[in-house]
This record gives C-alpha cells, structure tokens and sequence, in this order.
C-alpha cells in the first residue's frame, strides 16, 4: 500500500444532502488525521523491472481472488444448503480419491504457474553485470552516506540527512507535504541507466528501499551486497529505511532525484567545484567564533536529533551534554568518544562520516555551547593525532 499525496480530494466534493452532510462533518473531523489520501496498490513502477513486479502483484492478487471466491462460496453453499435444520444427513465416507487428486493436482499446477514469472523477475534483480555507474552506499543510525564509484561522478561521496524540521516531528508546525521523507542531499542518476548500488553499514542492519524502482535490500555492517535500478522516467522517487535500526528508524528516508543527461553533467561538475572549494587544510589554525559556527551546523546535522538542540538529551538512553562529564572532562577523551562512538549505546562512531575538522567544529561547539563556556579551541591537527591510535 503506498501513502502518496492527494490535493484533488477535498471534504467539498461530497454530495450535499443529509448522508453527504454526514459524510463532510466526519471528513472534517478527521482531516487532522490524516495529510494524505490512502489508496490502493503499489506506487507506480518507473523501471521496467518494477513493472514486472507490479503486473505479478496484480495477477497473483487476481488469482487469490478467485481461489477465495471459489472457496468461500463452497462453504457458503455447503452452510445453506446442507445445514441440519433443513435436515440434511451428513455423508458417511472415509475418503474421495478423486477430491484428493484435484485438490492436491490443482494448487501444485497454480504454484508452478506461478514460478516461471516470479523466478524470472528473481533472477534480473541480481542481475547487477554490466551498469553505467556503482554508487555505494552506507547506512548509519540514522541517514545515508553515498559515495560515487564509477562514472562521471566518481569520488564525489556525501551524507543525506532528512530535512523534515524538528517543529513538524514534534506537532509544533503543521506537516510539510513529503513529511519524514525529505532530505538534505538526494541521490541524482541519470534517466535511463543502469546503476549499481552497492550496500553495506557502520553499525546495525539498515535497509535501502525505494518502492517506485522495486527495490529493497538490506545494507548489513561487514558486508557488501548489491541491487540495481534503471528509471525510466525523470522525477523525485522516495523511500526509507524499511529495517527496524533503532531510536530514529523512521526518520531515515531515501530520496533519489533521475535526471537528463544534461542535468546530471552539471550536477556532477558543481559537485566536484564545491568539493575542491570546501576541501579543508589540517593544518589550518581555527579561530573560537569559526568553530563555533561551524560546529553548531555540524551538531545539528549528526547530533541534536539524540541530544536535543539545547544539550539536555533524552536521559537515559541519550545523556545531557550541558554540563556532561564528557563536555566538560579532557579533551581527548571527548574527541576519541566521537571518532570510536561507545559500544552497546546508540553513540555511533562519527570516523568513517566526519572529517576532521568536522570533528573539532563540532567538540568545540559542545564545550562551549549552553553553560559550557570553557572558552576551549580545538584544531583539525589534533583531531586528526587522535584518529590513528
């Protein structure tokens, strides 16, 4: 079932009378429920494979149908018509071979009719030989890091944080349009070719899922698997993590923009500008007001979404950063807990997704944010001594 927005069904259009004025009060009532329309069905498939997909979900849905016809309708004329009050007499026999062939024979034949379509579509879905481009992409608790391996756009790698703002998670802002299914940085790929993504994750089990290009597959730490995807139509396409990973597990959308040819080489060209322009020096000396506002931007990407924006965390799962221990202790020991994270806790390690300046923007924010007014400045030099050991 897929929930997609609907602008065109409104409590207006009941028909006036007094069902359709009861129609419209309860319409009413129940339009702060709900922001989208529910309707049936998959999404509409935009790769070939999809619609393979989706025309199998039709006809094995029709075949249910009428196997539940047939059966139910037995059964209901078995109740009316042989029930004990109309003084039926039951059939007193052991068994019916001929019953026993058709009701095993039958079932067999559908199952085997059904086989050829299903294994075939099974088996192009590993089909992931020969693409135009390899994207990889890496799960963490919670958003997506994507790293271009081939093609045009090859070393061009980013992290894809949902947008939806923090008012509308917390019922302070009515619900945006694309509600938990936003994000900072999309996935871009050209209409029409081939891509290969490869999966794997930093910490637990993730899944990639984007219903529109029937694809869904599990991204697990230590491993690489892969899954492909040919869009045949340009368009925005969502979906989002559809494995349970944590705290934050439904605030982790995928969002890929298919693009023309056209449009995916200049993508690819700013892509590459802002990355050469943003590159940091190690070895640059940081002055207190930069950090700050750097790493405040840094904090509220990676890190409010468990700690809060004011410090105050979620006690006892996601612990205060005001007035912490760790903001508050060595340096060092603050550092290393964000490059390592913290085993068997929700602190992820931040190594592999920040770099380190990134790092020291974002240590230096939390110890001098709030009433953590240390007045300490960290450089990217000793961010980047600690990262090894």
């Amino acid at each position: 079932m897929a929930r997609q927005p609907n602008k065109n069904r409104d409590a207006s259009c009941v028909r006036r009378g007094p069902g359709g004025m009861l129609a419209a009060v309860l319409l009413s009532a129940l339009s702060g429920a709900a922001n989208a329309a529910w309707e049936l069905n998959l999404q509409a498939p935009v790769t070939a494979l999809a619609k393979r997909v989706y025309d199998l979900h039709t006809l094995l849905t029709w075949v249910i149908f009428i196997i539940f016809v047939g059966v139910f309708a037995v059964v209901a004329w078995s109740i009316v018509f042989h029930r004990k009050s109309k003084g039926y007499q039951a059939a007193d026999f052991h068994d019916n071979t001929t019953v026993e062939i058709a009701w095993t024979v039958v079932p067999t034949l559908i199952l085997i009719a059904i086989a050829f379509p299903a294994t075939s579509a099974l088996v192009d879905m590993r089909d992931t030989s020969q693409p135009d481009l390899t994207i990889k992409a890496t799960g963490y608790q919670w958003k997506w890091g994507y790293e271009y391996v081939t093609g045009d756009a090859a070393g061009v790698k980013f992290m894809s944080v949902m947008s939806t703002p923090r008012e509308q998670i917390e019922n302070k802002a009515p619900k945006g349009e694309h509600y938990l299914l936003e994000v900072d940085h999309p996935l871009v790929v050209p209409v029409g070719k081939k891509v290969r993504m490869l999966l794997t994750a930093s910490d637990v089990i993730h899944n990639w899922s984007v219903p529109a290009f029937a694809v869904k597959t599990d991204a697990v730490p230590g491993f690489l698997r892969d899954t492909w995807f040919r869009a045949e139509k340009e368009g925005t396409y969502r979906g989002q993590c559809s494995e349970l990973c944590g705290k934050d597990h439904g605030f982790m959308p995928v969002v890929v923009e298919v693009v023309s040819a056209e449009k995916y080489a200049a993508w690819v060209a700013e892509q590459k500008k802002a990355m050469a322009a943003s590159a940091d020096d190690p070895a640059k000396v940081w002055k207190l007001d930069e950090l700050m506002a750097r790493g405040e931007k840094v904090y509220a990407t990676n890190c409010a979404a468990c700690h809060q924006p004011n410090g105050a965390g979620l006690p006892p799962a996601f612990p205060a950063l005001d007035g912490s221990k760790i903001a508050r202790g060595p340096q060092a020991a603050h550092i290393d807990i964000v490059l390592k994270g913290k085993p068997g806790t929700a602190m992820a390690s931040y190594a592999a997704q920040l770099s380190d300046t990134d790092i020291a923007a974002v240590v230096a924010y939390e110890r001098n944010a709030w009433s953590n007014k240390l007045g300490e400045v960290i450089q990217p030099a000793e961010v980047k001594a600690l990262r090894g050991k």
